[in-house]
């Protein structure tokens, strides 16, 4: 599974952190940053955060 983030759209709102926390956390500057190949037992999760993310930004490829 490979997490893609379109950064053009993403504006750092964080709801994919809360989702997801193992694979997305905002950096010191507060700034979205990623695990772009996380394991797939944490699938459910990231397809939470795509969901939950206002400008749908993420997106999963196999």
């Amino acid at each position: 599974m490979k997490v893609v983030v379109d950064t053009n759209k993403c504006q750092d709102h964080g709801q994919c952190v809360f989702a997801a926390p193992d694979v997305f956390r905002l950096d010191e500057a507060g700034r979205l940053a990623y695990v772009s190949g996380p394991d797939e037992s944490l699938r459910a999760d990231v397809e939470d955060a795509a969901d939950v993310c206002p400008l749908q930004a993420i997106t999963l490829e196999d």
